[in-house]
C-alpha cells in the first residue's frame, strides 16, 4: 500500500511516499520539504496569504521530486493523504485541494490526517521507534500537550497549554531580544553562549500539582528583565536566552516525568518542532536514564512540519482500520482541531486498497 502524503499546514511545503504493505511500521520511501522561512523573515513572523501562495507554486514540483527520488509512479499510488488541520485556513486549504484532485484524477481514495497525530506517530520513522503504550510529549508550535497513546487513535490528553505554548515562548522572547524569524532556533543557537542561571525567570505551573502548562507568564517576565536591562541588553542578551531557554525545558522536563509518574508508563515520546532543543534532549535523556525512563524522538530533520509523518499516519491509521477522512472527493479542512477528538469512522484496511471506499 503506497501512501501519498502532503503537508501544508503552515510556512513549509511538504510531500513524502511512504509504503504501508503489511502490519509492520510504514516504510519511508521518500521526502521533500520547503521551508518559507527567508520570504516570511522580512515581516518577522509569517503571513498566512503568502504562505497559501508559496504552497501553490512548490506542491507540484515537491510532488515530482518525491516520486523520482522514490521511482514511483503516480499509477502506483494507493492513498493519496493531506494534513486536514489545525493550521492556517488558506494553506491547509491547498494541501487538501491538491490532495483531493489529484486522489479524483487517479480513482483513489483520499484522507484527511491531523497534524498533531503526524507530529505525535513521527519517531515511529527513526532508528529507535517507540512500542504502545507510551507517553507523548507534543510540543509544536502553538501547541504544548501530554498525552497518553495506548494504540493508534487512542488518545487520552493529561495535560495542555492554557495560554502560550512553548514553542510560542520561544518565539514571542526572542522577538522580544530582537532576535530574527523563527526566533526559537536563534534564541536556543545564542543560549549556547550565556549562562542560564544569570536571571531568575518563573517556571509557571511548575507546582500546580496538574499536567497543565502556561508560558505566558514567563515572556512577560522575558519582556520585564529586557526593558530593566535597558542599552545593556546586547551584552547580556546570551544570558536572558539561557535563562529563558532554561525555564521552558525544566517545566517541560518535569510536567512529563510528572504524567510518567501518574501513568505508570516507562515509555516517553517527544515530538514537534521544540522536540529539536538540544538542551530538552540533554536533560531529558540523563534525568530519564536515572529513572529507568526510555526516550524516543523523531530525527531532526523530521521535527519540522513535515509530509512524511502525514503519509506514515495515514498508512498507520489504515493498518489500524481506521479512516480519517469524509467519503468522496468533496473536503473541507479544520484550522482548530483537538487530537482527542472523533476523528472517523473505523473502516476496513483491505476496502480502502480495492478503489475508492464509499
Amino acid at each position: 500500500m503506497i501512501v501519498l502524503g502532503f503537508e501544508s499546514s503552515c510556512d513549509e511545503t511538504g510531500v513524502a511516499l511512504v509504503d504501508a504493505s503489511g502490519s509492520g511500521v510504514p516504510r519511508l520511501l521518500a521526502h521533500a520539504l520547503f521551508s518559507q522561512i527567508d520570504m516570511h523573515q522580512a515581516y518577522g513572523g509569517v503571513v498566512p496569504e503568502l504562505a497559501s501562495r508559496d504552497h501553490i507554486r512548490r506542491v507540484l514540483p515537491l510532488t515530482r521530486e518525491v516520486l523520482a527520488r522514490a521511482e514511483h509512479a503516480l499509477a502506483d499510488v494507493d492513498v493519496v493523504a493531506y494534513t486536514r488541520g489545525p493550521g492556517l485556513a488558506g494553506a491547509l486549504l491547498v494541501g487538501a485541494g491538491v490532495a483531493c484532485a489529484l486522489a479524483a484524477a487517479l480513482g483513489k481514495p483520499v484522507m484527511g490526517v491531523h497534524h498533531l497525530e503526524g507530529h505525535l506517530l513521527s519517531p515511529f520513522l527513526s532508528a529507535d521507534p517507540p512500542e504502545f503504550p507510551f507517553v507523548a510529549l507534543l510540543v509544536s508550535g502553538g501547541h504544548t500537550q501530554l498525552m497518553r497513546v495506548d494504540r493508534v487513535g487512542s488518545y487520552e490528553l493529561l495535560g495542555e497549554s492554557i495560554d502560550d505554548a512553548a514553542g510560542e515562548a520561544f518565539d514571542k522572547s526572542a522577538k522580544l531580544m530582537g532576535l530574527p524569524y523563527p526566533g526559537g532556533p536563534h534564541l536556543s543557537k545564542l543560549a549556547e553562549q550565556g549562562d542560564a542561571t544569570a536571571f531568575k525567570l518563573p517556571r509557571p505551573l511548575l507546582h500546580s500539582g496538574n499536567l497543565d502548562f502556561s508560558f505566558a507568564g514567563l515572556k512577560t517576565a522575558v519582556l520585564t528583565q529586557a526593558k530593566k536591562l535597558g542599552d545593556e541588553l546586547d551584552t547580556r542578551k546570551a544570558d536572558l536566552a539561557a535563562s529563558t531557554q532554561a525555564a521552558i525545558v525544566e517545566v517541560l522536563i518535569k510536567k512529563s516525568m510528572a504524567a510518567m509518574a501518574q501513568t505508570g508508563l516507562h515509555r516517553l515520546v517527544v515530538a514537534g518542532g521544540v522536540g529539536a532543543n538540544a538542551l530538552l534532549r540533554r536533560e531529558l535523556n540523563d534525568v530519564s536514564l536515572r529513572r529507568g525512563i526510555r526516550v524516543h524522538y523523531p530525527e531532526l530533520h523530521l521535527c519540522t512540519d513535515n509530509g512524511a509523518m502525514i503519509a506514515l499516519a495515514a498508512g498507520m491509521r489504515l493498518q489500524a482500520g481506521l479512516e480519517t477522512s469524509h467519503r468522496g472527493y468533496t473536503f473541507d479542512v479544520k484550522p482548530r482541531w483537538s487530537l482527542h477528538e472523533p476523528q472517523a469512522e473505523p473502516v476496513v484496511a483491505s476496502q480502502v486498497i480495492g478503489g475508492v471506499t464509499g
